[in-house]
């Protein structure tokens, strides 16, 4: 006889992202059509997320800045900065797939697939060169800062 316990966090969790799901769907489904909301959903999580990416880097940087206004300029620069440069690469990256979408759906599903492959097999390399030439992975890990 197999006894099972049920915590009261893990349903609650369920509860939570069933309702978050439940929302989202609700939003879906009364402003989907609007093409505003088509076009902003994906640039705000887009947004978040490249803002979210490059914090380390916004972090490091503003551990030296000892005025708190040139701190707050330059976080207003970098987060202006770092969307503009998201939204540049994103939309070179999306200009072949949105003309071979329209032209050529075999092209375009080869462009995925290549696109794919293409990414893993970078980090793959990544992994290899920092982990195992550089390593990262090994017990003599050898750094030099140029």
């Amino acid at each position: 006889m197999a006894i099972t316990f049920h915590s009261r966090k893990s349903v609650r969790d369920k509860d939570s992202h069933a309702s978050a799901h439940a929302r989202l769907g609700w939003l879906d489904r009364h402003c989907g059509r609007l093409g505003l909301y088509q076009m902003a959903r994906p640039l705000v999580v887009g947004l978040v997320h490249s803002l979210a990416g490059s914090a380390a880097v916004a972090l490091l940087v503003l551990g030296t800045i000892q005025n708190p206004k040139w701190a707050v300029g330059y976080l207003l620069v970098f987060g202006i900065g770092t969307i503009a440069g998201m939204m540049f690469i994103t939309g070179a990256m999306v200009l072949p797939f949105a003309y071979a979408g329209r032209r050529f759906s075999r092209l375009n599903h080869g462009l995925r697939i290549a696109s794919g492959l293409i990414s893993v097999a970078f980090g793959l390399f990544l992994v290899c060169e920092i982990g195992f030439v550089n390593g990262l992975f090994t017990s003599h890990p050898s750094w030099i800062p140029h």
